[in-house]
């Protein structure tokens, strides 16, 4: 029997369960349709959705703390690893091993302590924050559920009352009902109108209590591994000292690829072009001038193809024989002058250039070395920069400054500008070797 009192029971409060869960939705229905009035509470709504924010920026610091917590133990790792490897090269006869050793074991023990007492200090101080949102969001629903309830219960009194047959045994019913479940409503709304605000407003010392913790951990953790690493660094001198002269210094390699101008490099051109040109080397140190050539002239331009001749030395004399001092004075011209104007003046051949007869050289810009082709277009990436189309012809001039050349760029003027133009200063500018291919 007492088994089915017991059935009996929870099978009465499922179906009264069920029966409010029935009420509260109709009730909602005919709220939204407009059919019933809803009481209203800006105040407690705000209140709602500033507590909705804190959860939502404490969830999302929750997580980063973690984020960050997981950084530190990759870096601890990282560093002992680092430190083990210094330990294993470190041979036994080179002096500050055990310093080294203690270092390293020092450097272990910091990051320990670094990462404990951000657990400590910073996420358990945050999931004790965040642990008290879950009671607050179901009391919230709670009272939203008895805010229903007793608007409910209080329509369900005024249809009584309005009715034309009036049922005062029915009426004092639901007066009971509809004064019981404002209680119950009252009760949960009291304490919520309290506890947001004081929740709400308990952010901000929070924030600064955690971000605070953080920071001062980081600040005194960065300090300690300071002095450690300038005690790494004291050994590794005291190294360097006895082994000074089989200390390895470390140069800069010059790329195989593309080439570099300042701290820009253009794009290869595609893989199996012919886009390679002959290396131009500059001589960024002459000689001292000397007795043999304080007298020799150098050639502006190879438009002067006697000249040239003469520093070249492509070109005989009409008696058939350059004198010794002819010779030599050319010689110590040629070796003043910087590679690629020797390697121009040195195709001088019986007044005449490769490509065309001096005469013909008076159309071309000064300094003409050679015609190249674009084999690809090339944006320019700066003022100075030619921008190039795949066909377009150049023509190749040297640096007026040879130091300024950098390895695999050319100076030069397009044909189609100095044909129109014929102002140097406005059309040359520099473009890179590999984009071109040499046809003159």
């Amino acid at each position: 029997m007492a088994e089915m009192g017991s059935k009996g029971v929870t099978a009465g409060k499922i179906a009264s369960n069920v029966q409010k869960k029935l009420t509260r939705a109709q009730e909602k229905v005919l709220q939204k349709l407009g059919k019933a009035d809803e009481t209203k509470d800006e105040q407690f709504e705000q209140c709602v959705q500033n507590f909705n924010k804190q959860l939502t920026e404490g969830t999302r610091l929750q997580k980063d703390l973690r984020t960050y917590l997981a950084s530190v133990k990759a870096m601890h790792e990282a560093s002992k690893k680092l430190n083990e490897c210094l330990q294993e090269v470190y041979e036994p006869d080179w002096p500050g091993r055990d310093e080294a050793n203690k270092i390293a074991e020092n450097n272990d023990l910091l990051w320990l302590d670094y990462h404990q007492k951000l657990v400590d200090q910073a996420l358990l101080t945050m999931d004790t924050y965040l642990g008290q949102f879950p009671d607050i969001k179901s009391r919230i629903a709670k009272r939203g559920r008895k805010l229903v309830d007793y608007d409910s219960a209080r329509h369900h009194y005024e249809s009584l009352q309005t009715a034309k047959k009036k049922d005062e045994a029915k009426i004092a019913k639901a007066e009971e009902e509809l004064i019981k479940a404002q209680k119950v409503f009252e009760e949960m709304n009291v304490d919520l109108q309290e506890e947001l605000p004081s929740l709400w407003n308990s952010r901000v010392g929070f924030y600064v209590n955690t971000f605070q913790s953080i920071a001062g951990l980081e600040e005194n953790f960065h300090k300690e591994m300071s002095k450690l690493n300038e005690s790494l660094n004291d050994v590794l001198v005291s190294l360097e000292k006895q082994h000074g002269s089989n200390t390895f210094t470390v140069k800069a390699q010059p790329s195989d690829n593309a080439p570099a101008k300042g701290n820009k490099s253009p794009s290869p051109p595609p893989e199996g072009s012919p886009a390679a040109t002959p290396e131009i080397r500059v001589n960024h140190e002459p000689e001292p001038p000397s007795s043999a050539t304080a007298g020799a002239s150098l050639p502006k331009s190879p438009s002067q193809p006697a000249e040239a001749s003469e520093v070249a030395g492509g070109t005989q004399p009409a008696a058939g024989a350059q004198e010794p001092g002819e010779t030599a004075a050319s010689e110590a011209a040629s070796s003043s002058l910087p590679a690629v104007v020797v390697e121009t003046f040195s195709a001088t051949v019986n007044g005449t250039v490769e490509g065309g007869s001096g005469a013909g050289r008076l159309d071309l810009p000064p300094g003409f070395m050679f015609k190249v082709q674009a084999q690809h277009d090339y944006v320019a990436t700066d003022t100075d920069e030619l921008q190039l189309k795949a066909g377009d012809v150049v023509l190749v001039i040297p640096f007026q400054n040879p130091e300024e050349q950098d390895e695999g760029w050319l100076m030069g003027v397009k044909e189609s500008d100095w044909n129109q133009h014929k102002e140097l200063e406005k059309c040359r500018g520099v473009f890179p070797e590999n984009f071109t291919e040499r046809v003159q």
